[in-house]
């Protein structure tokens, strides 16, 4: 069965924050058009090679996709009705985009070519922390591009925050909660800072630059997150996402449960045929080879049974509800006890996971040392 996700890469921000190191570019000088008609090459490719039926979910992310020019959306999504015209009735399709970045034209686009559900990266609601972390939008910014979306009718709104930033304190983290709960999303991703080689905040922490908080504050921050979005109707369905009941990202569980997904553009990642695959990051060299007729590709990797068993694990147990074991065993004609029977075993004695009647599940404890958890399964299947 061919893939029943897409993910598309927009690789243009107006700004490169500071702890980035996605396939972003400044937009700048950029050949934007000769861009997107690549990637128009790319998908016609794909529906050749591995013609798709039909499609639950649509991911566009970045970069910032909402940097395009509005006609320049308007025939990115008209390209890919073309390429994916096939629609579960519960189809979500998302777009990621900036505060700043947004209109009420461009949203309304949005609605027109099929988006139903919009992702915003607010990251905080202090003004100082924004500044700090090389956000170029405002707290108003984050409360128009709200206001303007419900306007134009989305009732699935998701935003990202983020914690443990430089100067960040547990007191801010509380007020940015408040801001957000008044705000009412559908859907919430909390991410911690990490610190990532070739971002300018890598060099700033090598030079003793970057004053962060610590562990402990860090640990505080996420537990005062999951607290306050229960309180307030949340669900923690994932590690690092909460959302309304029935809001749940239909895409981000593709990746979770080890499904397979075409990955589309610069620097995309897909999951097809059992083949893992990397596209080049360059954005001349793609344009350039799909010009001449070739995939973009950078390197691929038929997935094993083992390998596939060991991502089945690790990535089911970012989940809350954990890895199905009926599931499993369907997938791979083998129970979980079979293949990680022992890992399970010890596992469950540091209470790290829970063994249920149907899933395999984070404990409390599990949920603050995941990736001890999902070092565990890694070379390991027997």
């Amino acid at each position: 069965m061919p893939p029943r996700s897409v993910y598309i890469h927009i690789p243009f921000c107006s700004h490169k924050c500071y702890y980035c190191d996605f396939t972003a570019y400044h937009l700048d000088g950029q050949p934007v058009d000769a861009y997107l008609s690549a990637l128009y090459e790319e998908m016609n490719i794909w529906t050749q090679v591995t013609p798709p039926n039909t499609i639950d979910t649509l991911y566009i992310g970045g970069g910032t996709p909402t940097v395009l020019k509005p006609h320049q959306m308007r025939q990115l999504l008209q390209a890919i009705e073309r390429a994916f015209p096939q629609r579960s009735t519960n189809f979500e399709f998302t777009v990621e985009a900036n505060p700043e970045s947004v209109s009420k034209e461009l949203l309304q686009i949005l609605m027109d070519g099929g988006v139903n559900r919009i992702s915003f990266g607010a990251q905080t609601f202090h003004p100082h922390l924004l500044r700090a972390i090389g956000r170029v939008h405002g707290v108003q910014e984050i409360l128009y591009s709200v206001k303007w979306a419900r306007e134009i009718g989305f009732s699935n709104l998701s935003l990202d925050l983020m914690f443990g930033l430089p100067g960040q304190t547990v007191e801010d983290m509380a007020e940015t909660l408040e801001q957000v709960i008044a705000v009412k999303p559908e859907h919430l991703s909390c991410y911690s800072l990490k610190i990532e080689e070739g971002t300018r905040f890598y060099f700033m922490h090598q030079q003793n630059r970057l004053t962060l908080p610590t562990d402990e504050e860090e640990y505080h921050m996420f537990q005062l997150i999951r607290e306050r979005l229960h309180q307030a109707g949340y669900r923690q369905y994932e590690i690092s996402n909460f959302s309304l009941p029935g809001y749940e990202s239909m895409h981000n569980k593709v990746y979770w449960q080890n499904d397979e997904y075409y990955g589309l553009g610069v620097g995309a990642h897909g999951y097809v045929n059992g083949v893992r695959y990397a596209n080049i990051k360059g954005i001349q060299s793609y344009i350039e080879r799909l010009e001449n007729g070739d995939r973009p590709i950078a390197e691929q990797n038929h997935v094993s049974i083992e390998e596939s068993m060991e991502n089945f694990m690790i990535l089911g147990l970012r989940l809350l509800q954990g890895v199905n074991k009926v599931r499993f065993a369907q997938r791979y004609g083998k129970s979980i006890d079979q293949v990680f029977g022992h890992v399970v075993q010890s596992l469950m004695k540091k209470k790290l996971i829970a063994d249920k009647v149907e899933s395999i599940q984070l404990t409390e404890k599990g949920l603050l040392f995941g990736n001890e958890v999902f070092a565990a399964f890694l070379s390991d299947v027997h």
